[in-house]
């Protein structure tokens, strides 16, 4: 009996030793990243098409990780697929895969803005730099108008080239699948009318 309690508390240690050092070695964000992918590669999790026509603001500052300021309103007329998130935040690090394949296929027709919110942006630089992603990432630099609602993240938004959010996500989402690929193909196909 006292034998099986030691193992049995031997076995904890070492459970409670592997989560510890995890978590202060600052893996613990990647690992549960990488569980919440196998649940988004199962394709569960699809982000929300909005048929609201809600108008979407091109009224704020945005920096690129060279450091060139740029006004969002430099998008305007073209597709955007716009992404906040952060490398503290684990169901962003498990849809980036998942994004930036989304942007290999559709860069040529749809302006992508990785907008982080890290407090320290180095942190952002390197993960980027580490994981070889080379879609755009940017910096705010002026607060956000009120549509874009960020309290949650990540948050997702895809803007026509009228200005219009024709989808808007809280939370991860499989973006990279036929369905959305194909909204995509048709948003920039449409031709801008006054």
């Amino acid at each position: 009996m006292k034998q099986k309690i030691r193992k049995e508390f031997i076995e904890w240690i070492v459970i409670i030793s592997v989560f510890g050092i995890i978590y202060l070695t600052g893996w613990h964000t990647e690992v549960i990243g990488r569980v919440q992918q196998v649940v988004l590669s199962s394709g569960i999790i699809s982000p929300n098409i909005t048929t609201e026509n809600k108008l979407a603001s091109y009224n704020f500052r945005i920096e690129d990780m060279n450091g060139n300021r740029i006004l969002f309103n430099q998008f305007k007329e073209k597709v955007v697929f716009i992404n906040f998130w952060a490398t503290w935040c684990p169901p962003c690090i498990a849809e980036m895969p998942d994004i930036h394949s989304l942007y290999q296929e559709t860069k040529n027709n749809v302006s992508f803005v990785m907008i982080s919110l890290d407090k320290d942006e180095n942190k952002a630089r390197e993960f980027i730099e580490r994981k070889e992603f080379d879609f755009p990432v940017y910096f705010l630099r002026s607060s956000l108008p009120a549509v874009y609602d960020t309290h949650s993240i990540p948050t997702t938004y895809l803007l026509d080239k009228k200005g219009r959010i024709k989808a808007e996500n809280h939370g991860m989402a499989k973006y990279n699948t036929e369905e959305f690929k194909e909204l995509l193909t048709k948003l920039s196909e449409e031709k801008i009318t006054n």
